[in-house]
């Protein structure tokens, strides 16, 4: 079924602010003190972006293909396999429902934050960092990641194994971003989605936190440049080997 482009967009907006919930609600839940959570672990925060991923693809994958990221979005579209008409409603319904994902995490976890005096897990609930404060190191943790992240899901989602089941599919796909986050999630958290980092960074940048310390702008701009450039080398690879 062809659904109106409104209806795209929705599934869009509800399903990154689901990633978010999930994702970083899952790193707040670890990070911040005082939460029933604290100190859980890393496969905590894998879980919870494995499932953040998983279930809007269950929900959304048959609406709007469930892109929930704007370098799949681009890498799709430059690959020639999404229309470059609805290329810019997505990434626009991707950022808001970020931003409203992250809203709703710091909502959430509100009297953490205020507990909370490590400016570092703070910043970690909201967007990544790298561990070595490595630039070339950040970059390509994310573009390699995030390659194999859009290889992976578009061989499950588009191949006939997985258009036959979309529902098995798009559970591959959760654990794909599991098994990414416990494997390469070490240097940077990771981002592996420019609406992931971006909007949640705006948010830390100007909610009143009392302990939370710089932004870090400065390399913002790799979370972002980084996946698109892994998403469409992925995407080039699934359409030149199996499409």
């Amino acid at each position: 079924m062809d659904y109106p482009l409104f209806t795209k967009l929705a599934a869009e907006f509800f399903g990154t602010a689901i990633l978010m919930i999930f994702g970083n609600g899952s790193v707040a839940n670890v990070e911040l003190k005082n939460t029933k959570g604290h100190h859980a672990g890393w496969l905590n925060i894998a879980m919870g972006y494995g499932f953040g991923v998983m279930f809007p693809v269950l929900m959304f994958g048959g609406v709007s293909g469930a892109h929930i990221n704007p370098a799949m979005t681009l890498a799709q579209a430059i690959n020639g396999l999404f229309p470059w008409s609805e290329v810019l409603p997505y990434i626009v319904a991707q950022l808001l429902g970020a931003l409203l994902g992250q809203f709703i995490v710091y909502l959430t976890y509100y009297p953490h934050y205020k507990e909370t005096e490590d400016a570092e897990a703070i910043l970690g609930t909201f967007c990544t960092t790298d561990a070595h404060n490595d630039k070339v190191n950040y970059f390509l943790n994310e573009m390699f990641g995030t390659l194999v992240l859009v290889f992976g899901a578009l061989c499950c989602l588009s191949l006939p194994w997985g258009k036959g089941d979309l529902a098995a599919s798009s559970i591959v796909v959760g654990f794909i971003v599991w098994g990414l986050v416990t494997s390469m999630g070490g240097p940077t958290g990771p981002g592996l989605n420019p609406a992931r980092d971006l909007m949640p960074r705006v948010l830390h940048a100007i909610l009143p936190i009392p302990a939370k310390g710089s932004s870090r702008w400065g390399e913002a701009w790799i979370p972002v440049v980084a996946p698109i450039v892994g998403a469409i080398v992925g995407a080039w690879m699934f359409v030149f080997f199996f499409a």
